[in-house]
């Protein structure tokens, strides 16, 4: 797939992709002006994307795609399916839409995948590939931020029960999440080896959610507060072995950068093809914005950026389907295309002009979006940590 300019071509072919990955993209377009192009702007009101939205988009094979079909699922353990969700999303600007997806998608998918045993497999699987059961990972506390071994919500044996006690914040997905994947401390006297995950549902006693948390951007993604106060969680909602979780989510944690790394890449192409468009159109002193060179020059910086990115971020997906992913790798992924989200929507924002300003200019709900690109996952100073330390620095 490449874009010309009718001069000649701007962006180099990209070959990872095969003809099922080119109808699935359409049929996401498809989907998208008909379902979330009317609507976006009053979830973004709203402050939360409906329910009803995660299963219209398992009724069309978009969501939790690598459930087996055993369980309801479609069996496609693909990642190149995700990065064109993502990268449709961002296209339209549809930033909250697709966080909520991803975290089902990528995020907490893998633990039910790969840890839940083949009763909960039953259990769990078929309502998160219909899209009735929606999904929320639940690490972040008040007190922790980047550190896990940190966190303080615990988790005491009690026969065959879990009792729960602590407080989460930041949790996507915190309203409308069914089941919670969830970081405790079995062992509070240790650090990474005590940490489990537990699976807290939707209307046990004693799991409350708090606010529904006002945030700069992302207003359509319901992001809030969770309550743990003696709830009761069955031994059988442990996910995996107790003490391992800390390790569950390390191993996790190369997907989830890596859907983070894509969604700020196509956040950034999409903000320079706004702006392209806008510069072409847009007249001061007799002549569009496009014929300054001061504007051609800015612009030529970001394709290049976004083009070079873009060859490193595929090269990502293809190994990320090989199992051969590094966690530097993934590292180098999520800082960059980040900080480069970061530069392309404020350079695109400044070539709007007081239109740049305005919230009914996608490039300025972008530019509210992206800022947290640089924070969520691990902090980005987190991801110089895991590069430098794998250079022996």
């Amino acid at each position: 797939m490449s874009t010309s300019n009718g001069r000649g071509q701007v962006s180099m072919e990209r070959n990872i992709f095969a003809e099922e990955h080119e109808m699935f993209r359409s049929g996401i377009r498809k989907f998208l002006a008909k379902e979330v192009v009317p609507n976006f702007l009053e979830w973004e009101r709203n402050g939360i994307v409906p329910r009803e939205m995660f299963q219209k988009a398992a009724d069309n094979g978009f969501l939790a795609m690598a459930v087996p079909e055993e369980y309801g699922g479609i069996g496609i353990d693909d990642f190149r399916f995700s990065q064109i969700l993502g990268e449709e999303c961002h296209r339209i600007g549809a930033q909250s839409f697709i966080m909520g997806l991803n975290i089902q998608n990528d995020v907490a998918l893998p633990y039910f995948l790969r840890y839940a045993n083949d009763e909960q497999k039953r259990r769990w699987l078929p309502g998160i590939a219909s899209g009735e059961l929606i999904t929320a990972i639940v690490m972040s506390e008040p007190g922790t931020g980047s550190d896990l071994a940190a966190i303080a919500t615990t988790a005491r044996r009690e026969g065959d029960h879990y009792v729960v006690n602590g407080a989460k914040t930041f949790i996507t997905n915190g309203i409308n999440a069914d089941l919670a994947v969830t970081a405790v401390k079995t062992d509070p006297t240790q650090r990474h080896k005590g940490i489990s995950m537990l699976v807290i549902e939707r209307g046990m006693p004693g799991f409350e959610r708090g606010r529904k948390l006002e945030k700069l951007g992302l207003h359509g993604q319901d992001t809030a507060e969770l309550f743990f106060n003696e709830v009761r969680v069955p031994v059988a909602n442990l996910l995996g072995e107790e003490g391992k979780g800390f390790g569950y989510m390390v191993a996790n944690l190369p997907c989830e950068r890596l859907s983070i790394a894509v969604g700020a890449h196509a956040a950034a192409r999409a903000a320079l093809e706004w702006t392209l468009e806008y510069v072409k159109t847009r007249r001061a002193f007799g002549q569009t914005i496009a014929s300054f060179q001061a504007t051609r020059h800015a612009l030529a910086d970001l394709r290049t950026e976004i083009e070079i990115g873009q060859i490193f971020l595929d090269r990502c997906v293809l190994a990320l389907n090989e199992e051969s992913l590094t966690a530097e790798q993934a590292a180098m992924a999520k800082l960059w295309c980040t900080e480069l989200q970061g530069r392309a929507v404020d350079r695109c924002v400044q070539l709007h002009g007081g239109y740049g300003f305005m919230t009914e200019y996608p490039i300025t709900r972008a530019y509210a979006d992206a800022r947290v690109t640089r924070i969520f996952g691990g902090a980005n100073e987190i991801m110089r940590e895991i590069i430098g330390r794998a250079d022996d620095l």
